[in-house]
């Protein structure tokens, strides 16, 4: 009997806090406040989806054979307006993949199926944004949830909070 063993995908990796909060804190500094000048209002910081509608995505992808999702970064038309809302502001979209051994090495192919329109790529789209939707017309932080200690203990229950300098343009807390 022949045993057939599968290799792993896996690329990415688990992070803490303080990971999470530098690169956050990076893209605010030297992407968002210039995204957001650009359109003329602040930019989207984050997407969020229920882990129902990932899980449902994923068992989809996997249904026609992917084994992995790219998120692509987008941005909606300035004049979109199925949610007037996101117009300008960036996003991300989920497409499903499939790994492909080329001639020039590994591709992420991205995967398509066949409706009644035709051949589509399998992809998801449409995630809640923040802003605008943060909780509120502002950034909404529940200041007194936010847990500050020492050493081992420290804990902060909310992504770090970055002051902007836009220099003429004045300061924004993010």
């Amino acid at each position: 009997m022949q045993t057939i063993t599968k290799k792993s995908l896996k690329v990415g990796k688990y992070v803490n806090n303080a990971h999470v909060d530098k690169v956050i804190k990076n893209y605010k500094q030297e992407r968002w406040v210039q995204n957001s000048e650009k359109i003329g209002k602040e930019d989207s910081l984050s997407a969020w989806w229920s882990i129902e509608e990932m899980e449902e995505f994923i068992e989809q992808a996997k249904m026609y054979g992917a084994d992995g999702v790219k998120f692509h970064f987008a941005a909606y038309d300035k004049d979109y307006q199925e949610q007037p809302q996101y117009a300008g502001r960036q996003t991300l979209v989920m497409v499903g993949t499939k790994q492909k051994q080329t001639a020039n090495g590994v591709k992420n192919k991205d995967i398509y199926v066949q409706t009644d329109k035709g051949s589509q790529i399998l992809a998801y789209n449409a995630a809640s944004l923040c802003p605008p939707f943060c909780g509120s017309d502002t950034f909404d932080f529940d200041w007194d949830n936010l847990e500050i200690g020492f050493g081992t203990h420290m804990q902060q229950k909310e992504i770090g909070i970055t002051l902007i300098d836009k220099g003429e343009g004045g300061m924004v807390v993010i």
